[in-house]
């Protein structure tokens, strides 16, 4: 039979949300700042991204960079874009927090809930960084969390493919295990067949060289991602349509 395999591609643009889409994806989850693992997007991106797709968009809430772990003002000031996402018309948003103590923060993901109105919830991979990681699933799971979103407490998603076959496995069917970080058109097929996820989540990107016709000696205004600050990555629709194609497959399992 075909595999069911949803491919959610990361973005952080409309424009490169539309390749994604054209590419094949299913679903995009809409961020800023990816340079800082993503932030939450603004208000116009958010309206553009719903107004331009046919997919679900899901946007990362986020305010800020560093950890996972936040205080009672940054609660409601998260709890408040998790309800503008929503007003928006997204159809779903991404969210985590953690205590101080590394286990999921449950009035900080109770109060996303609320405000989200029935939106399913992605928790993202601070669920990787937690203290105990199966406790912390049935965490989620008690919350009526829909969706993890893991590297397998690994950095990547394929040094982590043991720990996300366990957590399929304890998941059986109850929450959905979202594999991402790495995962691209050289290992998709091979990480779903050895953990069971049924969904990835891929960047599937290419630089964009912006040159200007008059240029200046460059003045650095970023350090580190990318090197040159003339070039973005973006995402290639190409490559997403090569990791959708490669994962829709006949399954065996």
């Amino acid at each position: 039979m075909v595999a069911l395999i949803t491919v959610e591609a990361c973005v952080d643009s409309v424009a490169s949300a539309v390749q994604a889409e054209r590419g094949g994806a299913h679903r995009v989850e809409l961020c800023d700042n990816l340079a800082d693992a993503g932030t939450t997007p603004s208000h116009g991106v958010l309206v553009a991204a719903v107004q331009a797709l046919r997919i679900p968009v899901f946007p990362i809430i986020r305010l800020r960079g560093g950890s996972f772990i936040y205080d009672a003002d940054e609660i409601a000031i998260m709890t408040a874009d998790v309800a503008h996402a929503r007003e928006c018309g997204v159809h779903g948003v991404v969210i985590g927090a953690l205590t101080p103590e590394g286990d999921v923060d449950e009035a900080a993901v109770l109060a996303w809930k609320e405000a989200a109105g029935g939106l399913p919830l992605t928790f993202h991979r601070a669920w990787d960084v937690c203290r105990d990681p199966a406790g912390a699933l049935e965490t989620l799971i008690r919350l009526g969390v829909q969706r993890v979103l893991s590297s397998g407490q690994r950095e990547n998603a394929w040094d982590g493919r043991a720990n996300l076959a366990a957590a399929v496995t304890q998941a059986a069917g109850r929450i959905s295990i979202m594999a991402g970080g790495g995962v691209d058109e050289h290992n998709a097929a091979e990480l779903i067949s050895a953990t069971g996820v049924h969904e990835i989540h891929v960047r599937g990107t290419a630089p964009l060289h912006e040159m200007m016709s008059f240029n200046s000696h460059p003045v650095p205004f970023r350090k580190n991602w990318p090197e040159d600050e003339r070039v973005r990555m973006v995402t290639d629709a190409g490559r997403i349509g090569e990791i959708v194609g490669r994962v829709t497959v006949n399954d065996e399992r």
